[in-house]
């Protein structure tokens, strides 16, 4: 099944870029990024920016804006059936505008990938096909906020993206 991801979640301020690969089934529904409830994404921005977990999306993104952070994915088209980026036809993916997205947000200075797919496929689909952006970025692959991904603890997890946000 084709599935379309979201737009970018940016302002002017934004600073920090963190990446996924596609949105799986449950933010697709509640069209929402991290929409799974056991997902550590949103816990873990709370925790970094020492609040109190918004229980409303859009107060999630107020938090974001007011860290500098903004939201996108790698993918912005795919055929996958389920959630799982192993699922991801390889050969359907369509990557978003990085060359664009750069240009329009020239205070991004760091990259976060969430999760190593979502690396991944920038690497393959975007970096190696020329220069997207002439400044210099930071890139940090951070360990997958997914409930997929439970072979690492909340705190480890905590711990990683902690150190990537305050670089």
């Amino acid at each position: 099944m084709l599935q379309t991801g979201f737009p970018a979640i940016l302002h002017r301020s934004t600073t920090t870029l963190v990446l996924g690969s596609m949105p799986g089934r449950e933010s697709l529904a509640r069209n929402e990024y991290y929409a799974h409830a056991r997902n550590a994404f949103w816990p873990i921005v709370a925790a970094i920016a020492g609040v109190e977990l918004p229980s409303n999306y859009e107060a999630r993104l107020a938090v974001l804006k007011a860290q500098k952070i903004g939201l996108w994915d790698v993918i912005g088209r795919c055929e996958r059936a389920g959630s799982l980026d192993s699922a991801n036809v390889e050969s359907s993916v369509q990557v978003n505008d990085f060359a664009r997205l750069f240009c329009e947000f020239p205070n991004i200075c760091r990259v976060l990938f969430n999760g190593n797919k979502a690396a991944d496929i920038f690497n393959r689909h975007v970096k190696r096909h020329g220069t997207f952006t002439d400044r210099p970025i930071t890139y940090f692959c951070l360990p997958s906020t997914s409930p997929a991904h439970a072979g690492m603890r909340f705190e480890g997890k905590l711990t990683l993206w902690r150190q990537a946000l305050t670089h």
